[in-house]
């Protein structure tokens, strides 16, 4: 097992509830990958498999996350925790949150075959420049004057995050919910992945 002591002092400056949870994370890659090097990366611990990202996981203040890198591994599906946290799991706040060893592990299996397989993950593809603003997006940060201010003075990638994860959203009630929450990140200043950068 190819550990990294930057992961070790990682974990252990999480709460109690997380370290448990991600120290079951970590022995499960490495059980199901025993080729997985650890890396830090964008603040947050990151298993690798030949050289490329398999998976990463991540501890907050309530819940953790955990996710993979290849966007064939799993999709919105998995999710389990509920809306509003990165990775396909969701908020994990313990780890009756987390689905079955096995079904984890096939996953882990799974973004090794793809890149055995070669295949690129879509977050490799540049980003698409072609993100609409939907109409109700729009008028939610016009009838914000705060937010309006601070949403001129994003640049074009920062507006995209923001449009795409808005334009992803599958049902009414949560893209609606995704406004209000954009439009409230927005005034404060912030950019769609504000929460993640200093995990």
């Amino acid at each position: 097992m190819s550990t990294d002591p930057r992961v070790d002092a990682y974990i252990a400056k999480k709460a109690d509830f997380a370290q448990v949870i991600l120290i079951h994370l970590r022995s499960l890659v490495h059980a199901t990958c025993p080729n997985a090097e650890e890396a830090i990366k964008w603040s947050m611990p990151f298993f690798t498999y030949r050289g490329q990202n398999l998976c990463n996981m991540a501890g907050f203040k309530a819940h953790v996350a955990f996710g993979f890198w290849h966007d064939k591994v799993a999709g919105d599906a998995m999710e389990v925790g509920g809306e509003g946290a990165m990775g396909q799991m969701g908020r994990i706040a313990s780890l009756s949150d987390l689905p079955p060893d096995a079904e984890i592990a096939a996953l882990i299996r799974k973004g090794m075959a793809l890149i055995d397989a070669g295949e690129k993950p879509r977050q490799d593809v540049k980003p698409r420049a072609d993100q609409p603003i939907a109409p109700e997006f729009q008028a939610a940060i016009d009838a914000n004057p705060t937010a309006a201010a601070v949403w001129a003075s994003f640049t074009p990638g920062k507006i995209r995050d923001y449009a795409e994860w808005i334009n992803d959203a599958k049902r009414a009630e949560t893209r609606d919910k995704r406004i209000a929450q954009a439009v409230a990140w927005i005034a404060e200043g912030k950019d769609r992945n504000w929460k993640y950068k200093n995990c």
